[in-house]
């Protein structure tokens, strides 16, 4: 890997930039404050809620304010600050493996065995992360819609002149993502709660556009369609939603469309080395330069490690260890396309279809269950993170490897906060340790736990012999596989290419057959993942952000683009990050309040 940059001189009182203080500082900002922050609000929100907002937007914002003296610059600092908070707060909210145990009656292990496992796995998962990035980053060049936003909220307030012109759009997204988020979770506007309005999922929405966002609506109303039937055939229970069968069907699509994707980029990487000695590698930018042997070896020492520690310290079987960490180089690959096309890590749809699959193989423990299942758990959360923030870099030009080294350290304090954490709430909060899956009359408003209800379900489920499971994620890769090879002959048909640009109506004809007739796996699985009205809101924020930008085209055709404005940094996704770091915030602020009115 690369070494560090030359410092420049410094910066009014500021360390120069790439000297060793420098580091420091931004290290001791990210770990000790906007780390541990961002770490206690997700640990919150997992526990009152069973999701939790992911840190990469806030400590964005918040590390931009000590780095704004370097001016543009400063952009590369603060991404590094929250690459590394981001690590600290997803690792944190992992503690509900932890009451999962607890809701089970199983035997906890020790304080320090915790630790230790979470940070093998918290190592292996920004790995795989990393070693996948030249595939969802560099190869397929997917939008991270969160990714986009923090580098586009860097860029804007590092730079005076972006600043200048981007400060109102931004702030004014910002508040109105806010100011929503409190109307509709305080019930002030009825209409917004019942409705489920979401900014930060509107905003996604904004920042992918229509093609992505038109078929999320389809996959929801395929959901929405099929569930009397589902109901009817006992699939669902009479109040099931769609999505407790249709993550199954969805995570298929991504796995059966990643399987042929994947294919194509191994073929293409064969003929690229079959070409090796006729023309000389092209070389890459310094900033993205990463050692590929050195990660490979980084992944296999802290996959053995994950092993180790499963099977020396918590007792695991070692197959199923190995199963979950090989389970793991699958979904972290697949996870990381989901959010980079959607912006939603089904993290918890990874766990309970490995659980599924141990089941499958045997598995009858549900201590061993939780243990192994953990792996895809916490690698997934990671290695999302992990691509989320190269997707950021990539936009910026961050150091590849420093930022690595960033999220490394800040996987460290993660594993601590994680147990620690985690026991000082269920300490504080006896009702945290009550199993509400087996006594839900004694289930608390202020704590819903939902991501525990889910994993306390299906592990409770271990004994079952139904394979339903199984045959709808089966169902799922073929259908994904499917469609992915009708898109495919599409794409490299040079009929059908001269044939969607002869007019508007073949264009609007084009835009039917992408977003509707066959979608894109990669964005449809997002109606089996969320609720309806989840994927309603992000097809809106799609349809409403490609409307207004076909408005803006025409109205500015023939019209030079603004020097200096990055091409991605437009005024829609502006928009878009600023309703994402606006609801961030708020539930951030909500919830260090609700935890301070817990404490009283």
């Amino acid at each position: 890997m690369t070494g560090l940059p030359t410092p420049t001189r410094p910066v009014r009182f500021l360390p120069p930039i790439g000297s060793r203080s420098y580091y420091l500082l931004l290290g001791a900002v990210a770990i000790f404050i906007l780390g541990p922050l961002g770490g206690i609000a997700a640990s919150y929100m997992n526990f009152s809620l069973g999701f939790f907002v992911g840190g990469q937007v806030l400590a964005g914002i918040l590390g931009s304010v000590v780095t704004l003296g370097y001016g543009p610059e400063g952009k590369h600092g603060a991404n590094y600050m929250q690459t590394m908070a981001a690590s600290v707060a997803s690792m944190a909210a992992m503690g509900v493996l932890i009451q999962a145990m607890v809701w089970l009656g199983l035997a906890e292990p020790a304080t320090w065995k915790l630790i230790a496992y979470f940070l093998c796995i918290g190592m292996f998962g920004v790995g795989l992360g990393m070693l996948y990035t030249p595939v969802v980053v560099d190869r397929m060049r997917l939008t991270f819609p969160s990714g986009l936003a923090v580098a586009n909220i860097l860029r804007a307030l590092t730079d005076v002149r972006l600043l200048r012109r981007s400060v109102a759009t931004l702030g004014g997204g910002m508040g109105l993502g806010s100011g929503l988020t409190i109307l509709a979770e305080k019930g002030i506007v009825g209409v917004l709660g019942a409705v489920h309005f979401s900014a930060s999922t509107f905003g996604a929405g904004i920042i992918v556009g229509a093609r992505i966002g038109v078929p999320a609506i389809v996959g929801g109303l395929i959901g929405l369609g099929l569930t009397p039937w589902l109901r009817a055939e006992g699939l669902l229970g009479p109040n099931d939603p769609w999505r407790k069968i249709g993550f199954l069907i969805a995570l298929g699509t991504i796995l059966g469309a990643a399987i042929l994707d994947i294919s194509l980029i191994l073929r293409e990487a064969w003929q690229r080395s079959r070409a090796a000695d006729r023309a000389p590698p092209a070389e890459s930018e310094d900033w993205k330069k990463t050692s590929t042997p050195r990660l490979a070896a980084w992944v296999a020492v802290w996959g053995l490690a994950v092993i180790a520690a499963s099977s020396g310290l918590l007792g695991i079987p070692v197959g199923y260890a190995v199963l979950g960490v090989a389970l793991a180089f699958v979904f972290v690959l697949v996870n990381g396309i989901s959010v980079g096309i959607s912006d939603s890590n089904p993290i918890s749809s990874a766990f309970v279809v490995g659980i599924t699959v141990m089941a499958a193989a045997g598995l009858t423990d549900p201590l061993v269950g939780l243990i192994a299942g953990s792996v895809l758990l916490i690698a997934t959360t990671v290695g999302g993170d992990m691509q989320q923030d190269r997707s950021t870099g990539w936009r910026l030009g961050s150091n590849r490897t420093i930022q690595f080294r960033f999220q490394v350290v800040g996987i460290v304090m993660g594993a601590l906060l994680a147990v620690f954490v985690t026991k000082l709430f269920l300490a504080a909060y006896p009702v945290l340790t009550v199993d509400t899956f087996a006594h839900p009359e004694l289930k608390s408003g202020n704590w819903q736990s939902a991501m525990t209800y889910k994993f306390v379900g299906v592990l409770r489920g271990l004994t079952s012999t139904d394979s339903t499971a199984l045959k709808l994620m089966a169902l799922g890769i073929a259908i994904g596989f499917a469609v992915a090879v009708v898109r495919r002959l599409l794409k490299v048909s040079g009929r059908y290419q001269a044939w969607k640009n002869r007019s508007a109506g073949t264009r609007a004809a084009d835009f039917v057959i992408d977003a509707i007739i066959v979608p894109s796996p990669y964005a449809s699985s997002f109606g089996g993942f969320v609720d309806w009205f989840t994927a309603l809101w992000f097809g809106l924020g799609g349809i409403f952000s490609s409307v207004w930008n076909w408005s803006v085209d025409r109205f500015h055709a023939g019209k030079a683009r603004d020097e200096g404005v990055p091409e991605d940094m437009s005024s829609m996704s502006l928009i878009g990050g600023g309703l994402i770091a606006g609801e961030a915030l708020t539930f951030l602020t909500l919830g260090i309040i609700g935890l301070l009115a817990l404490a009283r």
